[in-house]
């Protein structure tokens, strides 16, 4: 969680390696249960407003109400800038939210963040008709769980498999944006994965 010194100085003198010790201390905090009380008074809703937002992190995670990356690292407002899609998918609304807490706001971090027992994934897996627009989801994701079906993987494994893949082929499709070639290119942004597990609370990140 920034402290009041980060908070006046704003992200831009965070780098990536603090920026995701917080987030991994501050998940460390949620699975034990000695949470630190975040500011959400009046005070700090006001300092927001005047001085603007400076995000240490931005997170990209599911819509699943079970996965509040605020709660998980434990964290209050203004610290992170959160993009939250089905799936944890990415499409030019979702990437140009992701550009602009990255390159307009200066967050040296972005963490793409599945979990298990994934709504979106398990309907792509489980196939099927899917009403409306979630199709667009199922169809964002099904390449991957094309792949790890093909990979021989069934059952509960393919579940498992086909949330880690997604998790790795969003975050190469981020990188395939100009800004963030760019940013990476120039060394001011890290990209990680991580994948939330609803029983323990657990953030385990992988490997990139």
């Amino acid at each position: 969680m920034l402290t009041d010194i980060d908070r006046d100085n704003g992200c831009s003198k965070v780098t990536a390696n603090e920026a995701l010790k917080w987030l991994i201390e501050g998940n460390r905090r949620y699975v034990s249960g000695q949470l630190v009380p975040p500011d959400l008074g009046s005070a700090r809703r006001s300092e927001l407003r005047a001085q603007g937002q400076f995000p240490f992190a931005v997170v990209l995670t599911c819509s699943d109400s079970r996965v509040p990356p605020e709660h998980i690292f434990n964290q209050g407002l203004g610290d992170l800038f959160v993009v939250r899609v089905a799936g944890n998918v990415v499409d030019d609304v979702a990437m140009g939210s992701i550009e602009y807490g990255l390159e307009h706001l200066g967050a040296p971090l972005l963490l793409v963040l599945g979990h298990d027992y994934c709504g979106a994934v398990k309907a792509t897996v489980d196939g099927g008709e899917a009403p409306g627009s979630i199709g667009a989801i199922v169809e964002r994701i099904k390449p991957t769980v094309d792949a790890v079906r093909q990979s021989g993987a069934s059952g509960d494994e393919l579940y498992r498999k086909a949330e880690d893949e997604n998790i790795l082929a969003v975050i190469k499709e981020i990188q395939s944006s100009p800004i963030i070639k760019h940013l990476l290119e120039h060394q001011q942004l890290t990209i990680v994965g991580g994948k939330y597990h609803l029983d323990s609370g657990e953030v385990t990140f992988i490997e990139i």
